[in-house]
């Protein structure tokens, strides 16, 4: 366990004018709150805050961060609150001990809320002070490295929030060694058998590799000598999750990736490195499309190096980069290169103005109220790569790898985006669903008259346009249940003599709306158009003595099932509050009894099942949505379909054969083929009775030698 000396001395060595006294007053207090508390693996809880504490030194981070690392979970489990913390350390310590806090004590819905609303907590504190998200990171980095002491269950669902939040906000951060590290964790709890793979894969190599990196070094630092340029040059292994990502993308097995090295070379200015780079290129073969120049285009968190493929002699690929040592010194340590000792401020509310993807994402947690709507735009933000395109005025824009010139619309302006009906890429005419390249000049083509379109949520890229796609949907989907629904209720107003215009300009109306708990009456239309609510209902309680009989079943989703026909089979599942009825399955993602589904009304054809995250039903109108359930039911089986990517070998369809039959499971139909480079692609579609017995078998398949991949289709 580290010690508090360990972390004093660290913080001393980079800082030497920082408050120690903050510091281990933090210790003592967060020792005493957490005194006789133990962590999983039977270490006493303080080890974990002092951990963090010694990982934010690693960080070279100031000592409000270390003191706010030692405290970090005391109001959350222990019986400290954060008034103790302000009065005792101050205002900028419990600002950020506050912000790390989960909201613990608030009921949720679901999982999936919980989530969503610790991170819209988190974003709003960081936009307070940045400090915030580098102690959560640091926090995160600590809870992997000792996964293994959880449940499996609960070490699948950190490691998966870990590879979708934390890593990519590490990434964003501009601290790379911390996002490549919480990848690998990850992947380590995630895919354990590939993990291991990788492992031995490289460790197989080390040898030779040793022996090609001391050449490699031998042979640049000759002939950057020759060349009259200082240079230092590192040669590693790539992390394991991105040989990872090369063998998902290309479809390898470890022993068909041969890019695993990559080499870096630090150099003393800017020219230095476009000299080394010319160098490099005149030694051996740049492979097209591979070279990236983040030194005149740096990325949103400030990162600068210049990155090349070249292919050697050997016909090995090898990565290159090039940069300065100051550029090294951003690339480790991220936001620590910028940070400023505030002394005499100290408040950390100034955000720099590379961090303008932090101010979207304060735009998005207001905008956005879904969770899971929220969750998605997020994740899809943090994980994308940039590309970076030119306006015909020469000003550059950065967008997410595989961008089109729609999001190239959005990013300029939301009404740009909305009026969008065409695109010319470098003068040429393209469709609005064409991917862009690096250099690529876009110009876009608008009218008065055009409309976003919903066929755009398919291919759209950034989280940007698909947020104003979707407003306007919402919007457009609003103005017709308001004509709707005052259609509706206008019909419903005649038949007792009422008029709706006269009823509109008196309080009667909005008085009505309140008892329905809606602020407006056009709010009060829009829900009789939409369903929510009936015209009949609005009437009762405008003229009570009326007593108009409502109807039994209320709302457009109650409407639509009224009139569909009952199916009796027995389908095994069960639509919440509304007894049989016609069910029918998605095709797109076919679900099984065991996983999480929800039901799409389909007017006239009943309900529709989907898993929960499909695809489809991402951008459906949510009144059309009805909660469902799995119930028991003996002898039915469903459909499932199964890929399997595999070495072309004699036996292996019969070894896959045999583990369907083995776990009961029928075969319907099946498809095999071999392509070019031998491998054997084995589709089938099979019956089985849940969830758990699908997992089994892939599980099993996984296990063949010879098999390289198992995916559910």
């Amino acid at each position: 366990m580290i010690r508090l000396n360990d972390i004093t001395s660290e913080i001393l060595s980079y800082h030497p004018t920082a408050d120690i006294g903050l510091i281990e007053k933090a210790y003592v207090y967060s020792a005493k709150v957490h005194k006789g508390q133990v962590r999983l693996s039977g270490e006493p809880y303080l080890s974990h805050p002092l951990e963090v504490a010694g990982i934010l030194t690693n960080m070279k981070m100031d000592e409000v961060s270390v003191a706010s690392g030692l405290l970090h979970d005391t109001v959350e489990d222990t019986l400290a609150e954060l008034t103790d913390i302000e009065y005792l350390f101050g205002k900028e310590v419990a600002t950020i001990v506050d912000g790390v806090t989960k909201i613990s004590k608030i009921h949720f819905l679901s999982k999936e809320e919980q989530q969503a609303e610790n991170i819209r907590k988190m974003i709003l504190a960081m936009a307070t002070d940045i400090r915030v998200l580098l102690v959560k990171l640091a926090d995160r980095l600590h809870n992997m490295q000792t996964l293994g002491f959880q449940p499996y269950e609960k070490q699948e669902l950190i490691a998966k929030e870990t590879l979708d939040i934390y890593a990519p906000l590490a990434g964003r951060m501009g601290i790379y060694w911390l996002k490549s590290t919480l990848e690998d964790l990850s992947l380590f709890c995630l895919e354990p058998k590939i993990y291991a793979d990788i492992r031995l894969g490289v460790a197989q190599r080390q040898e030779g590799q040793e022996k090609f990196i001391r050449d490699i070094k031998e042979t640049l630092s000759k002939r950057l000598s020759e060349g009259n340029i200082q240079a230092t040059i590192k040669g590693r292994n790539k992390h394991f999750f991105s040989i990872y990502q090369k063998m998902m993308e290309q479809d390898l097995n470890i022993d068909q990736v041969y890019d695993i090295l990559a080499f870096r070379i630090i150099v003393n200015s800017v020219k230095d490195c476009y000299e080394v780079l010319g160098l490099i290129h005149s030694m051996w073969k740049p492979v097209p499309g591979r070279f990236k120049d983040y030194i005149s285009l740096p990325k949103a968190n400030m990162y600068q190096s210049l990155h090349t493929t070249v292919i050697t002699p050997l016909g090995e690929r090898m990565e290159i980069q090039i940069r300065t040592w100051d550029m090294d010194r951003i690339s480790e340590e991220g936001i620590a290169a910028h940070w400023r000792y505030k002394e005499g401020d100290g408040s950390g509310k100034e955000m720099d103005r590379q961090y303008a993807w932090m101010r979207q994402l304060l735009e998005w947690q207001k905008s956005l109220t879904d969770p899971k709507e929220f969750l998605e735009t997020v994740r899809l933000d943090l994980f994308s790569s940039e590309v970076y395109v030119f306006t015909p005025k020469g000003d550059v824009k950065e967008l997410p790898k595989g961008a089109t010139p729609v999001d190239f619309a959005y990013s300029i302006h939301s009404e740009v985006g909305n009026r969008c009906t065409g695109a010319k890429v470098n003068e040429r005419i393209v469709p609005l669903n064409y991917q862009l390249r690096n250099g690529d000049i876009v110009q876009i083509i608008t009218s008065k008259n055009h409309e976003p379109s919903r066929d755009w949520l398919y291919f759209v890229k950034t989280s940007t346009a698909r947020t104003r796609i979707r407003q306007w949907i919402k919007k457009e989907e609003r103005k017709d249940s308001l004509t709707i629904g005052r259609d509706i209720l206008e019909k419903e107003l005649k038949k007792v003599n009422l008029n709706l215009s006269r009823l509109l300009s008196s309080e009667q109306l909005l008085d009505v709306a309140h008892r329905f708990s809606i602020k407006t009456i056009d709010d009060m239309l829009a829900s009789v158009g939409y369903g929510k609510i009936s015209a009949k209902q609005i009437l009762n309680r405008l003229v009570p003595h009326l007593e108009i009989k409502e109807d039994k079943l209320e709302g457009l989703v109650r409407k639509i099932v009224h009139r569909i026909k009952r199916k009796k089979e027995d389908t095994g599942i069960k639509v919440k509050g509304m007894g049989d009825m016609l069910i029918r399955f998605g095709k797109c993602c076919q679900p099984l009894p065991g996983e999480q589904v929800i039901g799409f009304i389909t007017r006239g054809r009943g309900v529709t099942i989907h898993v929960k995250d499909c695809r489809y039903i991402r951008d459906v109108d949510p009144d059309r949505l009805v909660e469902v359930e799995w119930k028991r039911s003996e002898d039915v089986n469903y459909l499932a379909r199964l890929k399997v990517t595999s070495v072309d070998k004699k036996g292996i369809l019969a070894n896959i054969s045999a583990i369907l039959t083995q776990n009961e499971a029928n075969i319907v139909d099946a498809e095999v083929h071999t392509t070019i480079d031998k491998k054997g692609i084995s589709t089938f579609t099979i019956e089985v009775s849940d969830y758990n017995q699908f997992k089994d078998i892939i599980t099993k398949i996984k296990k063949i030698k010879e098999v390289l991949r198992v995916e559910r289709i």
